[in-house]
């Protein structure tokens, strides 16, 4: 095992932001907590970051290390060097937050954003504040997952939708409110939680899995974000690209037990029950004439119908 460890930290003083070194003695069976806050009491009294109960509760501690968010306090320091193979880490601040100083970030401008999905139970009629409500088991348990978010924002900064995002896309953490909120049988009103979302882009998650794989507490986000865009193709919104995209590979699989990704939709009449209208993806690309027709193959064995696709396409370009 190493004798010495060398870390890199990202700094930033508001103004200015540069890479600064610390080198610390090994010690085997600490945490990546242990190693900020030596640095700090031992190196440097102005490096900040943020940590307040040391157990993965309050979920305050997340920082980047080798460009992969960790809950610092509970990510074995042993375990880190092990997965990079190196005594040399690098500290970033968390991605997709405004950062205030050094690790520290911003959390004010998310829970702006949580808000538009009413982070709150909006009571159904079969309770009171006097009586409270009954639930059963069963439907506890549809809210005990999404329940043990901790707000640590390391889906959000994994999340590779809102690295190229506008700002209207709602963090993985957003949308888990949302859902959670939605599915609690004590709530009268889960359409004004997923609608919110449905608002801001929901259909946009790129299906990364970084969310899910980063989480700390294995909250199924992508399982989550799957039933809100159920829901609101049950509420109507059937007419946004990505509602066409899914009954496309509805009809996909059913017809032909297979996904054919190349075939997109370019038009629906809007109900639900009615298979969509769909051209290859190559021959809408001729038509816009960002394909050459003349350079598709004229020989390809074993594809049945080629001969009609190159005679197609030569038709549509000549149109």
């Amino acid at each position: 095992m190493y004798t010495n460890l060398y870390f890199t930290i990202k700094r930033f003083d508001g103004e200015r932001e540069w890479y600064q070194d610390y080198e610390l003695p090994f010690e085997k069976g600490k945490t990546i907590l242990w190693v900020l806050t030596t640095i700090r009491e031992q190196l440097d009294p102005t490096l900040a970051f943020t940590s307040a109960c040391r157990h993965a509760i309050c979920g305050s501690c997340a920082i980047r290390i080798n460009d992969n968010a960790f809950l610092v306090c509970k990510t074995s320091l042993d375990e880190v060097l092990e997965t990079f193979q190196t005594n040399r880490l690098v500290f970033d601040p968390l991605n997709n937050f405004e950062v205030i100083k050094d690790l520290a970030v911003a959390w004010e401008p998310k829970m702006e954003k949580m808000e538009k999905v009413k982070p709150w139970i909006i009571p159904s009629e079969k309770g009171s504040k006097e009586d409270g409500f009954i639930q059963s088991e069963e439907d506890f348990h549809q809210i005990a997952a999404p329940t043990d978010c901790i707000l640590c924002g390391i889906c959000t900064s994994e999340c590779n939708q809102l690295a190229v995002n506008d700002g209207t896309y709602l963090d993985p953490f957003i949308l888990n409110r949302a859902y959670r909120f939605a599915v609690d049988s004590r709530d009268a009103a889960p359409q004004e939680h997923i609608m919110p979302a449905f608002e801001n882009e929901l259909w946009k998650c790129l299906h990364c899995m970084q969310c899910v794989t980063k989480c700390p507490k294995g909250i199924p986000l992508t399982e989550q974000i799957s039933y809100l865009r159920q829901e609101t193709i049950k509420m109507g919104e059937v007419r946004n690209q990505g509602a066409k995209h899914a009954f496309a590979f509805h009809d996909d699989v059913k017809k032909k037990g297979r996904l054919n990704e190349v075939m997109l939709p370019v038009k629906t009449d809007g109900l639900i029950t009615t298979a969509m209208t769909k051209v290859p993806f190559a021959l809408r690309m001729i038509r816009k004439g960002k394909i050459n027709p003349f350079h598709i193959p004229k020989e390809v064995e074993g594809i049945k119908g080629v001969r009609e696709l190159y005679k197609f396409a030569q038709e549509v370009s000549e149109s």
